[in-house]
């Protein structure tokens, strides 16, 4: 129907030519796909035709229509029809509750577990949505639209009604410029987060957890506690620094204040409404005690905190924009918030008011326990070296030496010693450097928050005790009053490999096990450790890696949290998050989990209230189930093979991607990996350094290259040798096995197999016709799809499947749908990125060549439903 709704737009504007000729490209695709003789080249004929002025039309088509498909298929993944369920609904939380039960989870167990749980989703700018916010609003209201159509109960002019809104939406996104011509800052990067709160998860929160109260009351017998906060929500928007110069101590305050200012709006919403609610007399001593002889006690609370919400949102405000702001009577601690509505929780309940206690007063309560007054907790991203220059600059100033040429052991010893010690360190007259600086001035901006207000802070690089050392010390030079969580970052192969030494490093600090109370959370980086050693060794190096930091924290009676920094794509660890969390090593989910959620995957897991609650849903079963039913340990002989297997990808995969002199030239000329740059996708620049090989690269961009023409090389390149090499040695028997008793080889084999679906032999063919002169380019190009034609029926072998997606049949249809819309828009980005180039070499690239060249690649990333 959306679809027929675009082709009404089309036809009813830019005039009938347009209208048929897509038409007819679209006729030449879909046949193509059938294999037609001839189509092929009647689509390439087609396309290379087009005049200047018809490319911008018939690519704009293409892209709306696959962002018409994404918003079609999300909402079937959440619609209700009456007597049956959608086939992509999740599992319940009660259907997960009784099935651990019956595996001999006592309910006492059961309901402590899910009384502390602890889920925090990270919000991350990078990428940032390809699609504009603008359009994003358009399309919720699509959703909305086919949510209202989808009852039998509607009369002839309602359903009128809602097709002509429809369709009015329909005309209004194809006549909205889809491509943002600046790229947002760090700052409305934080408020698109904000946006996702208020449009989604502000009403998706509280159902969810209604939905867990009840199950959990049905299997245990008790609900879930008044201050329970099972959920929570960071952000690394306005708060990650490392690698973008954009984002300074300036952008952090006011991302923290703007964040006050939206809490202290939404909630103001929230208290008029309990205000209409809440209208009874009888109270108990305590709430009486507080309010006097108010007649209608409740009122008279909800009255207070109108009005210090008010004071608090105009504070908030007058910060932001800069102005002298009264900050007396504002509501700053969470305590101060909660604690009122928890007195009237407590009255109701005590005058047998539970029903009234238990409805829209409850939700409010659980926001504010999740949320809080800063609305969302702001994580800090810095790079080691920074706050080792910052220490050195003062060590250096004081003239107590060079500390960048002391050893770890002399490191560590000063760090102790001033942390014990009651004097402050810097220096009163003292002019740090311009970078320095602004270090210590982010961690003044981080000393003034409440601990609600707070992420954790991490580091990036991080190797040493020292590297966490240094970020507490600053911090508490800087007038911090309570430990804030300080986490290292392990990216490269290298870095997880060491990860289990320095965190051993650390907990054998006697200051720092005092510092972290007993708890402690790492973060593993997915996308950088791809990049260096490929798919299938870094999955292998992460599993290794959290096995032994969870084993190093049980040593020292620390409870481990880890913050997986997955991205959408399966090259940066995403896939499917349940079979994800279900394949972490035995013992690593111990009822807590951090992940990030990032761009476009924002909106595809938590842009609708219904969608949001399905995700929370999967997100918490997962986390429950693998937390008191872990998976077995691996067999040894299965560590072995895995080892073996990694020995061979990786030496394959760096044998192309570092060693052959022409992989570089070849990137970067059959991807469009240099004009990806023109896309304003987000505040990061796409590069760390100006200059440099792959190496430099960003693992966006890098991921995001080879998925615009098909070869998805990151996450298959390496695999490819190690299946060849299993199959010629015989191994295939015991990767069988591997598969059916091993989750975490399971769900590597899947996404392997997902990728290798995505991937398109004819297509990246054609790219490098298209684009390639070098004959020598053009060989590493053909042998790269023989090795994938290669991976391909290794793959096949070894699932005995005669096709790929054979036991994922939505997800093969999804991408059947797409091909026909995504295939125009590949001919047609090869063909302009060649245009583009001719262009550049002479001086000027046309307008619309350029305009263009971004819709195909907004279109393939809509096609693809990821950017990276």
């Amino acid at each position: 129907m959306l679809g027929e709704l675009l082709g009404q737009s089309i036809r009813r504007y830019p005039g009938q030519d347009c209208y048929e000729l897509i038409e007819e490209i679209r006729a030449a695709a879909k046949a193509d796909r059938r294999q037609e003789s001839g189509s092929g080249q009647r689509l390439v004929n087609l396309l290379g035709k087009l005049s200047d002025d018809e490319l911008l039309p018939v690519t704009r088509a293409f892209n709306q229509f696959l962002n018409l498909a994404n918003l079609a298929e999300q909402y079937h993944g959440i619609r209700r029809k009456r007597g049956h369920q959608s086939d992509l609904m999740v599992e319940s939380l009660g259907e997960v509750f009784e099935r651990l039960k019956q595996g001999d989870v006592t309910p006492e167990e059961l309901h402590q577990r899910v009384a502390d749980l602890r889920i925090e989703f990270v919000l991350t700018a990078h990428p940032t949505e390809v699609a504009r916010r603008t359009l994003i609003m358009k399309y919720d209201e699509m959703s909305d639209c086919l949510a209202r159509l989808d009852h039998d109960d509607l009369m002839p002019a309602e359903r009128e009604e809602i097709v002509t809104r429809l369709s009015q939406l329909v005309t209004e996104a194809w006549h909205t410029d889809e491509i943002r011509h600046e790229r947002p800052t760090a700052v409305d990067e934080a408020k698109w987060g904000f946006a996702v709160i208020e449009n989604s998860l502000w009403q998706a929160l509280p159902q969810f957890l209604r939905s867990l109260d009840t199950s959990l009351q049905d299997a245990t017998g008790k609900g879930l506690p008044l201050q329970a906060s099972p959920i929570r929500i960071a952000s690394w928007m306005g708060g990650d620094r490392d690698g973008n110069p954009n984002v300074i101590h300036k952008v952090t305050r006011r991302v923290f204040l703007l964040g006050r200012w939206m809490a202290a709006d939404l909630y103001l919403r929230d208290i008029q409404a309990l205000r209409a609610e809440l209208s009874m007399w009888q109270a108990s001593d305590e709430l009486k005690a507080v309010v006097g002889d108010s007649r209608e006690p409740y009122r008279h609370v909800l009255a207070e905190l109108r009005e210090r919400l008010i004071k608090t949102r105009d504070w908030a405000e007058a910060s932001v924009n800069g102005e002298t702001a009264d900050a007396s009577g504002i509501l700053f601690e969470n305590e101060d918030f909660t604690g009122p509505l928890e007195l009237c929780y407590r009255s109701l309940v005590e005058c047998g008011l539970e029903d009234i206690a238990n409805g829209p007063l409850l939700d409010t309560i659980r926001r504010a326990h999740t949320f809080g007054l800063p609305l969302i907790r702001l994580d800090i991203r810095q790079e080691a070296s920074r706050h080792a220059e910052a220490v050195a600059e003062m060590v250096d100033y004081l003239g107590l030496g060079d500390y960048l040429s002391w050893s770890e052991q002399e490191r560590q010893a000063f760090l102790v010693q001033e942390l014990q010690g009651r004097r402050p360190l810097v220096p009163r007259n003292w002019e740090p450097s311009e970078s320095v600086a602004e270090v210590l001035a982010t961690c003044e901006v981080v000393a003034q928050q409440t601990p609600e207000a707070l992420g954790s802070y991490v580091i990036s690089m991080a190797s040493k005790p020292s590297d966490v050392l240094s970020v507490i010390l600053l911090l508490r030079e800087s007038g911090m009053k309570f430990p804030m969580r300080v986490v290292p970052l392990f990216e490269t192969l290298d870095d997880l490999r060491g990860a289990p030494d320095s965190m051993s490093a650390l907990y054998e600090v006697e200051w720092y096990r005092e510092y972290c109370q007993g708890r402690q959370e790492v973060m593993i980086g997915y996308s950088d450790s791809s990049k260096d050693a490929g798919q299938l060794m870094a999955a292998w190096a992460q599993y290794q890696a959290q096995e032994k930091l969870t084993q190093v924290a049980r040593q020292y009676g620390v409870h481990l949290t880890l913050f997986h920094g997955r991205g959408g794509t399966v090259g940066r660890g995403g896939g499917p998050a349940n079979r994800a969390i279900l394949s972490q090593p035995p013992g690593s989910v111990n009822g807590s989990f951090r992940i990030t959620e990032q761009g476009e995957m924002i909106r595809f897991k938590f842009g609708l209230p219904r969608l949001a609650v399905q995700s929370l849903t999967l997100y918490t079963t997962a986390v429950i189930e693998a937390t008191l039913a872990p998976p077995p340990k691996p067999e040894v002989s299965w560590r072995e093979t895995m080892d073996w297997l990694t020995e061979r990808s990786l030496k394959a995969y760096r044998d192309v991607v570092r060693e052959n002199p022409d992989f570089v030239p070849y990137f970067r000329q059959v991807t469009p990996e240099q004009a990806l740059g023109k896309l304003a996708l987000g505040s990061r620049p796409a590069r760390r350094k100006a200059t440099g090989g792959v190496e430099s690269l960003r693992a966006i961009p890098w991921i995001f290259a080879w998925t615009q023409m098909r070869l998805m090389l990151p996450s298959w390149l390496g695999s490819d040798v190690a299946l060849e090499e299993a199959a010629r040695d015989n191994r295939l028997p015991v990767l069988r096995e591997m598969m059916q008793g091993w989750p975490f080889f399971r769900t590597y084999v899947d996404m392997l197999e997902m990728v290798l679906a995505k991937a398109d032999l004819r297509i990246a063919s054609y790219y490098e016709q298209t684009l390639l002169d070098d004959d020598q380019l053009k060989a590493l190009g053909e042998s790269l799809r023989t090795r994938l034609q290669g991976c391909i029926e290794r793959l096949l072998e070894l699932k005995e499947q005669t096709d790929l997606l054979e036991a994922e049949p939505v997800f093969a249809h999804s991408m059947r749908v797409r091909n026909p819309y995504t295939d125009p828009l590949h001919y047609l980005q090869a063909e302009l990125l060649r245009r583009d180039r001719e262009s550049e070499g002479k001086g000027e690239v046309p307008e619309l060549v350029e305009r263009a060249l971004k819709v195909t690649m907004a279109g393939i990333a809509a096609g693809m439903r990821n950017t990276g």
